[in-house]
């Protein structure tokens, strides 16, 4: 009896998308003189609503030419819309927003995948002491992390003062190649001062400025303790961190969220054409600052707490993703944003 009816499913199911879909599809034309990618295009709002709904668009998978209008390079796709206006027999001249909106959509698909690839070629790209371009922006990260204190040499303790786990940094770039050197690169040179300040706390959080996390409740606590109480209490409140690779590793974590498709959301709603390099690296950023505030919100008892912070931190924010309206960084600018926080 279940198998029949299994079947019977199946059946309704195979009917209703070969049959009673299309004469939907028909009838709703019919009554409103537009076909859905019309629809999409003038009844949803700019972003991500929009450009998801074009991308899942069954008229995309419904023929050929259109199948491939989101796999062409992005110089093609004005001669794709142009194909696609002409299967579906809509007059340009009566629909000019159609074509505008729709390459607006089209970019950004297409330009979300091309983001994957790059970020892919650098993730792959191994560190390589004997490049020159390598090395010059290792010595810039130092530099804008440390710029009152000079690196006595290539290979040095020193290193350690930024977060790195030896004296020779190359070594810890292997799990995401040039990928997280760059972002590393990105966030100290643009996002300089908060850069600066994440570094410190994460050297020295017990003397951090942890005021912004406590509530009144907790101040009034606070001044009932004998100064000895709170100075314990102030130097046990939270557990520093190696500053650099926590950001190969946030990397790897904004890595995980392109190639899975959950960024769409945040670049489709702050990138009006193509997302970049540069909106992944403004969201390192912003992963950066916010994975610093959660990791003193969640005060761990230790560094070996790491892994549960993070992945309690990657599951916010894939919560956060889900909303179509979401952006992480609205502005573009990291720094800007970041700063007034």
């Amino acid at each position: 009896a279940s198998s029949f009816a299994r079947m019977f499913v199946q059946v309704c199911l195979y009917f209703y998308c070969k049959c009673l879909w299309r004469c939907l599809k028909f009838v709703v034309r019919k009554l409103t003189g537009q076909c859905e990618l019309q629809r999409i295009c003038y009844n949803t709002k700019p972003g991500a609503a929009r450009t998801m709904k074009i991308g899942n668009c069954k008229i995309l998978s419904s023929a050929c030419r259109l199948q491939t209008s989101v796999n062409v390079h992005l110089d093609a796709i004005e001669k794709t819309i142009d194909d696609i206006m002409e299967l579906k027999r809509i007059n340009p001249d009566i629909n000019p927003q159609l074509g505008v909106s729709l390459q607006a959509c089209l970019l950004q698909i297409v330009g979300y995948r091309n983001l994957i690839a790059e970020v892919e070629k650098l993730r792959r790209e191994p560190y390589d002491s004997e490049n020159p371009q390598h090395e010059e922006m290792l010595l810039k990260l130092w530099k804008c992390l440390k710029p009152n204190s000079p690196l006595k040499a290539r290979i040095s303790k020193q290193w350690c003062e930024i977060g790195f786990q030896g004296d020779d940094p190359k070594t810890d770039f292997r799990g995401m190649g040039l990928l997280g050197l760059y972002n590393l690169v990105y966030f100290a040179e643009w996002d300089t001062e908060v850069a600066q300040q994440v570094l410190t706390d994460s050297l020295h959080p017990k003397y951090s400025n942890v005021w912004q996390y406590l509530d009144f409740n907790y101040f009034f606590f606070l001044s009932q303790l004998s100064k000895a109480e709170w100075e314990k209490k102030k130097f046990d409140k939270a557990i520093g961190y190696s500053f650099a690779i926590v950001g190969i590793n946030i990397t790897d974590l904004a890595y995980n969220l392109l190639v899975s498709g959950a960024l769409k959301t945040h670049f489709y709603n702050v990138a009006p054409e193509a997302p970049t390099l540069t909106h992944f690296q403004q969201t390192f950023c912003y992963l950066m600052h916010e994975f610093h505030k959660f990791w003193i919100d969640e005060d761990p008892l230790d560094i070996m707490e790491f892994n549960r912070v993070r992945e309690k931190f990657y599951k916010r924010i894939l919560r956060q993703l889900q909303n179509p309206e979401m952006a992480l960084c609205p502005h573009f600018a990291a720094s800007e944003s970041l700063i007034n926080m």
